[in-house]
């Protein structure tokens, strides 16, 4: 039988709900303060709603689109590009973290290269993979997994080489082999390393599917993006980036949960 709660544990407890309810009053407050002010510049003409849209026009914009299940198309297929790209960058940047943490030389070899790939602008090579790939997904997944990849490899290497050394020597001690001390202890003692660098990586990848949508794609919320700006359609415009930010916002808070069932676990 659990034993029951100070008052003092009672008092700390209460706090703590009372601060997250005033923190989500307050974003909540925030949020309608901001759409509000912004639909009221727009029909007074403080703002030009042609060039900045507003929410009201988003909305109506928004209802137009799902008359004809355009909109939900193009998320279906934004998401599907950020889900595919964000999988292959976790079990590449896991697996070549751990054949590197495996074989020291390697990683002397190739870091370097890595840090040069990190830092090089992603963006610079979607024209390039475009010539390679062709107009097509695979050019937007691939473009995606690069902005991501060479950074989750640093970054859990990096987290693989700080794993705490007298677990690693007690292994050995008690004849057992790299596969055991990766099995054993590199993995277990690097979950909340992998789950932070999954809450950086779904980010990365959003942005680098929507980097591959702006010159390779007919679909997708990067594709309305550069299409509303090219035709002077700015309610497309501003809507597919409130949805972008829904997106990432609903996705970290996936990660999130994720998070909290492995704490329980362990």
């Amino acid at each position: 039988m659990n034993d029951p709660l100070s008052k003092a544990q009672l008092d700390y407890l209460k706090k703590r709900s009372r601060h997250k309810r005033i923190v989500l009053a307050g974003q909540i407050l925030i949020f309608f303060l901001f759409v509000g002010i912004w639909e009221l510049t727009a029909r007074t003409g403080l703002l030009n709603d042609f060039i900045f849209s507003s929410p009201s026009r988003m909305i109506t914009c928004f209802i137009r689109m799902t008359k004809d299940l355009s909109i939900f198309r193009h998320i279906g297929i934004t998401l599907a590009e950020t889900a595919g790209s964000f999988f292959i960058v976790m079990a590449a940047g896991l697996l070549f973290a751990m054949i590197l943490w495996l074989s020291p030389t390697l990683s002397g070899l190739l870091e370097p290269y890595l840090v040069m790939l990190n830092s090089l602008p992603k963006s610079a090579l979607a024209p390039v993979l475009i010539v390679w790939l062709g107009n097509n997904v695979k050019t937007i997944v691939v473009a995606a997994v690069s902005v991501a990849v060479f950074g989750s490899v640093m970054t859990l290497h990096t987290g693989f080489r700080s794993v705490d050394q007298d677990k690693v020597k007690l292994i050995y001690t008690l004849g057992g082999t790299k596969r055991d001390v990766l099995r054993k202890v590199l993995v277990p003692s690097a979950v909340p390393l992998i789950i932070n660098n999954m809450k950086v990586n779904i980010g990365l990848c959003l942005v680098g599917v929507i980097i591959g949508e702006f010159l390779a794609a007919d679909e997708g919320l990067g594709y309305l993006i550069i299409y509303g700006s090219q035709v002077f359609k700015m309610d497309i415009v501003m809507m597919s980036i409130v949805i972008l930010c829904i997106i990432s916002m609903g996705l970290y808070r996936l990660i999130g949960i994720l998070e909290k069932h492995c704490v329980k676990q362990h």
